[in-house]
């Protein structure tokens, strides 16, 4: 599988990593089985994927305890494993964010004990909060790295004006952000800065809950209880608009012999600025589909088009 380099660190990562939100995270699904999520994580072990991005918030740590809990099976080499994780939800203030230099030394102790690893190959603050000056924030990780607990330093959720403080020295590798073929508000500032201080971009939501992936109908209602029914995407004339550009991704994945999924996947990972995808998995079976999308190569006119497509 081809890697790519975070940053201006010696940290190499497979093109397509995994999102474990879904591995774990009670919290933000409901009726997760363990078992089967330890099984997504093997199974992208087993195909190449190296990369796997968990966080905190992943079920307050349970993400983590079942990641590490693979990562302890024989089967697998934690040094060929590029262990990604996050933390800004300070529970002792009912989960309200925390930059402070204090909160992140212990958060990531925490996410060593419970990932059972004596290192984070990648550690993000999360979300920025409102207190703590993001330069001293990022000077808290250097220590980390400089002692071996972490290998790259990552910013998620920050606006253009957090990550130029938080990279006032130049110790940011890479930055985590919601972006997709509908949700491209980076391009026109955030790219520009990424590519002249070489940091690396990862990219968060990349089939937007299922919305580009061509699962969904024009008459697919909803219910109140369903987190979509609340998401601008999802509702009205957008959600129309959309999946009328999402059909017309059908017949160019006919062409290539594939579905809109892995489709899309491949136009990230034709796309300059990506670093490693991350879509997530609730099933072994939605990891290896996803796999086949490193076999696929767009032609530089395919990818404008699509690009075009969804400007």
């Amino acid at each position: 599988m081809t890697e790519v380099k975070i940053g201006k660190t010696e940290v190499y990562a497979s093109k397509l990593g995994l999102g474990t939100n879904a591995v774990g995270g009670h919290n933000l699904y409901p009726n997760l089985d363990e078992n089967v999520g330890k099984e997504v994580i093997r199974t992208a072990l087993r195909n190449g994927i190296t990369l796997l991005d968990t966080a905190f918030s992943y079920g307050r740590g349970r993400s983590e305890e079942l990641i590490g809990e693979v990562l302890q099976e024989n089967e697998f080499d934690r040094s060929k494993v590029i262990v990604a994780s996050k933390a800004a939800h300070d529970m002792r203030q009912n989960g309200k964010f925390n930059n402070s230099p204090e909160f992140l030394t212990n958060a990531v102790e925490e996410s060593l004990n419970r990932l059972q690893t004596d290192y984070l190959d990648i550690f993000y603050i999360h979300f920025p909060d409102e207190a703590t000056p993001k330069d001293q924030a990022v000077q808290a990780l250097q220590k980390l790295r400089e002692a071996g607990k972490i290998r790259a330093i990552g910013v998620s959720n920050f606006s253009l004006e957090q990550l130029k403080e938080a990279n006032k020295y130049g110790y940011v590798d890479v930055v985590e952000e919601r972006f997709s073929l509908i949700h491209r508000e980076h391009e026109a500032k955030l790219f520009p800065y990424l590519v002249e201080n070489k940091i690396s971009f990862i990219p968060y939501y990349p089939l937007d809950s299922g919305l580009l992936t061509g699962k969904y109908e024009k008459e697919t209602v909803f219910t109140d209880d369903d987190l979509r029914s609340k998401n601008p995407d999802f509702k009205g004339a957008r959600f129309q608009e959309i999946l009328e550009k999402v059909a017309q991704l059908k017949p160019i994945a006919a062409a290539y012999n594939t579905d809109v999924t892995q489709l899309v996947l491949a136009w990230y990972m034709k796309h300059p600025v990506m670093g490693v995808v991350i879509p997530g998995a609730k099933k072994p079976e939605q990891v290896e589909a996803n796999i086949t999308s490193l076999g696929l190569t767009l032609s530089d006119e395919d990818f404008v088009h699509i690009d075009q497509l969804f400007k």
